[in-house]
């Protein structure tokens, strides 16, 4: 199988990550490209008809894209249980949520990266760093237990957010007013499978 993918990609990371915890990536080929909203790799918009990032190209079936799609599909394959079922409600909300505030922060990226300067709108990403801020408000006051338990899909769609704020967002300080947050974040980044996904770019 071969991974579509970029780097500096949250959602991507979220796939890398679980290919290392489950012992697959002798499985899977990851192949870096660099894409834009305002320009589409074409290998990017082989695997996925929208262009977005990852993708995952299997032998025996089509085309698999969306991260928690992949997710799914290699937890299932590897019977891992990276989404046990007598927590899966939580574990997927918990995702939903990470998920969710990567949505926001990569839309930050995108306003003051790639829009001119005097076109970026505080406004909106104001707006959209106060859905990531919500994100994190929510798991230091009703998840911690969840992610101070066993390795789940929620673990690391959390972890896979936060460490975009940071290459991304530093300087708005996450972690202020979010210290249990900050605490579990700091010990799942000792994780191999972390580290060795370390985003860039």
């Amino acid at each position: 199988m071969k991974l579509i993918m970029a780097e500096a990609s949250p959602f991507a990371r979220k796939v890398r990550v679980l290919l290392r915890e489950t012992n697959q990536l002798k499985d899977v080929e990851e192949v870096s490209i660099a894409t834009s909203p305002y320009q589409v790799n074409e290998q990017a918009k082989a695997a996925n008809p929208t262009g977005r990032i990852p993708s995952l190209i299997r032998a025996d079936g089509p085309t698999l894209y969306d991260s928690r799609v992949i997710t799914r599909y290699l937890d299932a394959k590897a019977a891992a249980g990276i989404y046990p079922e007598a927590k899966l409600w939580d574990v997927l909300t918990v995702e939903a949520t990470g998920d969710s505030m990567m949505d926001s922060a990569v839309s930050m990226s995108y306003e003051l990266r790639l829009r001119p300067q005097e076109k970026v709108s505080s406004e909106w990403t104001d707006a959209q760093w106060s859905k990531v801020m919500g994100g994190c408000d929510a798991l230091q006051s009703q998840w911690m237990d969840l992610l101070n338990g066993p390795l789940t899909m929620a673990h690391i769609s959390i972890a896979c957010a936060l460490g975009y704020l940071d290459l991304r967002h530093d300087a708005r300080n996450w972690r202020q007013g979010h210290d249990a947050l900050a605490a579990w974040f700091a010990d799942f980044s000792k994780r191999p499978s972390f580290h060795e996904t370390h985003l860039d770019g």
